[in-house]
């Protein structure tokens, strides 16, 4: 008897580990744009004192990512982002509105296989569609450019940059033309059990109306499981920035839904 318990108490301890690993390699792999993992992500932005009547803005962006194989070393990455916006204050004092924001979508061509140094990099386009259900909330433009990712990859450690060029070719003449690029480095640790601690900068430069803005945040994420779905839960502050107006603050909380493949 005491040795069946002393082989149950070992079987529960290795099957810990490996679930404790496999957590691990999902939130390393989530830190990775174009890793081969569907996930979608839900992203709720709370930020504060927005434009120059200090407004608050809140933005859902649901981020379905889908990896499809395309031969044997290749993957097209397809990643969407869907924005839901409500804000106050930021058009007017005294405005609100709310809707569907236009649709971002990137497609990454990435090898599946980093290089020998632990390189990974993805390339494709991207594409804008005024999709938004309320003017104010949206740019009334279609557009289009490159998407570029690399980083690099060990163990437990992510860091690297994707960035964009958008500029519009359609839509509305009496709206602004789009002609911007979208700069996000971003680092990420994967501390153990799960559990992992990002740092990242997502910035935006309109060049022709010489306006920077963007923020950053530090953000702390844990894998868990609710019966058979594993979700990553977490989120964290941010400080948000403008070349035109001053730096206020903001946080983000994220839920992600993870879908790995079964070996």
């Amino acid at each position: 008897m005491k040795r069946q318990l002393t082989l149950l108490i070992g079987f529960i301890m290795f099957v810990n580990v490996i679930i404790a690993q496999s957590k691990d390699e999902l939130a390393t792999q989530l830190a990775n744009p174009v890793a081969s993992l569907i996930s979608v992500p839900f992203q709720s932005n709370f930020d504060y004192g927005v434009g120059p009547n200090e407004g608050f803005k809140y933005t859902l962006n649901a981020q379905p990512v889908i990896p499809v194989s395309i031969g044997e070393n290749w993957n097209m990455i397809s990643r969407t982002i869907v924005p839901i916006i409500s804000q106050n204050d930021v058009i007017a004092d005294g405005s609100s509105q709310s809707g569907m924001g236009d649709i971002v979508q990137s497609l990454f061509f990435s090898p599946k296989a980093p290089t020998p140094g632990g390189l990974v990099w993805g390339v494709g386009p991207v594409l804008m569609f005024p999709t938004a259900t309320n003017s104010d909330v949206g740019l009334e433009k279609w557009a289009i450019g490159p998407t570029i990712v690399a980083l690099k990859l060990s163990e437990t450690l992510i860091y690297g940059v994707l960035a964009n060029h958008l500029v519009s070719y359609a839509g509305n003449e009496d709206r602004t033309d789009v002609n911007a690029t979208f700069f996000q480095p971003f680092i990420s640790k994967t501390v153990g059990k799960g559990l992992s601690v990002s740092l990242a900068s997502e910035n935006t430069q309109n060049w022709d109306a010489d306006l920077i803005f963007g923020f950053t945040g530090i953000y702390a994420n844990q894998i868990i499981r609710i019966r058979k779905q594993l979700i990553q839960v977490g989120g964290g502050p941010k400080m948000i920035y403008s070349n035109k107006s001053k730096t206020d603050w903001g946080f983000r909380i994220n839920l992600v839904l993870l879908f790995p493949k079964s070996n």
